[in-house]
């Protein structure tokens, strides 16, 4: 939680850290400021003490709302700045910087240096940053072991109650484009048709999702899947736009919006098929639902993450599938880990792949994902079920969202 993250610093031996960027759409500076229409803002904070916000005039009432201490750019004479660095823009940048930490009186030690920022423009205001203040080593951090994403693997009660929201809009999303794809008419040769009489594509789905999405006041910053036919075998193939949406064919639709600004994030699939299908696809589908039930029924309380994902590992394998556990970089089978942690991003902490560490365990308060699957793009077909769950503090596993798991969607104008 946000109010580890002194204790994290002071494991880290980190003495202050800086975070660049917007506000929004910047998990960092989000977490810190909770977003806004903030651009280029900047926020240091040394370990022990508060957070100072560096914002530009015009935006100083989004700024205000982050409830921070705040300090304008506009106190540092960047033009003057440039006057002594003889027209170096990123100079001047640097020699601004030095100036707001030392505001702050970080004058020395190891800072953490964190946020979404144009990599060039960092880096060159950083090298002529640290030759302005030698006492001072500037660090970077792995993604996945940032003190940011410790610090957000828990979420206090208001942040699972936001992403709870988010599961309502996913789910109710989620139900108009099923709605929408069984109400549909079906030509001979089992092609669906637009209320034009036009064949219906994965494109015009992704369109309704977009605008659906939308209406609810929520936002695709990293996109979403809905994947029909071999696209559907591909764990990350987000559909072909071309594609055109047939009876009996598997569809993977991972979909996951967040809260508009670069908010929270809900995260959850289905497979579908439309009108029938194949035996072959009915018994892979039913695999993923067993092993996805049996890990519901499994998860305990601070058991390593990794843990399940070499159980659904073994699952698979005794079926008959290849797997990570022992397949090097399988394409067919199950490809991928069990899950990850949901929140500002999409994927955080604790994650499931065989090889992450020990300490990302089903711990209070974390939110996971749970998606087991099964992919044969040559066969035509993929599957993948998947929630987002919230350990609650009695730790009990709740699901934040409820949407039932049928995989043969009827139509209601066809019959076979």
């Amino acid at each position: 939680m946000k109010s580890d993250l002194d204790a994290i610093m002071q494991a880290r031996n980190l003495d202050a850290f800086i975070v660049f960027g917007n506000a929004e759409n910047n998990p960092p500076m989000y977490y810190l400021t909770g977003g806004g229409h903030v651009s280029h803002a900047t926020v240091i904070k040394k370990r022990g003490g508060e957070a100072t916000y560096f914002y530009n005039d015009m935006e100083r009432d989004e700024a205000a709302k982050s409830g921070l201490k705040m300090i304008p750019y506009t106190k540092y004479d960047y033009n003057e700045l440039l006057k002594k660095a003889e027209g170096n823009q990123l100079l001047a940048s640097a020699m601004r910087y030095q100036q707001m930490l030392e505001e702050v009186g970080v004058t020395q030690g190891r800072v953490g240096v964190y946020g979404h920022y144009d990599i060039s423009s960092v880096f060159g205001t950083l090298t002529h940053l640290q030759k302005l203040m030698p006492k001072i080593e500037f660090l970077g951090e792995a993604r996945d072991e940032s003190i940011f994403l410790r610090a957000m693997e828990t979420k206090d009660e208001s942040e699972v109650e936001r992403i709870r929201k988010m599961g309502k809009v996913t789910v109710t999303v989620v139900e108009k484009v099923k709605e929408y794809l069984t109400s549909c008419d079906v030509r001979e040769d089992e092609v669906l048709l637009k209320e034009d009489g036009t064949p219906l594509t994965v494109g015009d789905v992704h369109s309704k999702i977009r605008l659906w999405v939308s209406e609810h006041g929520a936002e695709l910053p990293s996109g979403f899947i809905f994947a029909i036919g071999r696209d559907a075998g591909v764990p990350h193939s987000a559909g072909t736009p071309t594609d055109l949406m047939r009876l009996g064919q598997t569809i993977v639709f991972d979909f996951y919006p967040a809260e508009a600004g670069g908010g929270y994030y809900y995260d959850f699939t289905r497979t579908w098929s439309l009108g029938y299908t194949t035996p072959e696809a009915q018994a892979l589908f039913d695999q993923v639902k067993e092993i996805y039930d049996t890990l519901n029924d499994n998860f305990d309380l601070n058991v390593a993450f990794k843990d399940y994902q070499r159980m659904t590992c073994e699952f698979f394998e005794s079926k008959g599938h290849q797997t990570p556990l022992n397949t090097k970089a399988p394409i067919e089978g199950y490809v991928h880990s069990l899950g990850h942690g949901v929140g500002l991003n999409i994927h955080e902490r604790p994650f499931s792949g065989l090889t992450v560490s020990d300490d990302q365990r089903l711990s209070p308060g974390v939110v996971i994902t749970s998606e087991p699957g099964l992919y044969y793009p040559e066969k035509g077909m993929g599957f993948r079920i998947e929630d987002t769950l919230w350990v609650r503090p009695d730790g009990v596993m709740e699901k934040l969202a409820d949407y039932p798991y049928d995989f043969v969607l009827p139509m209601k104008k066809w019959k076979k």
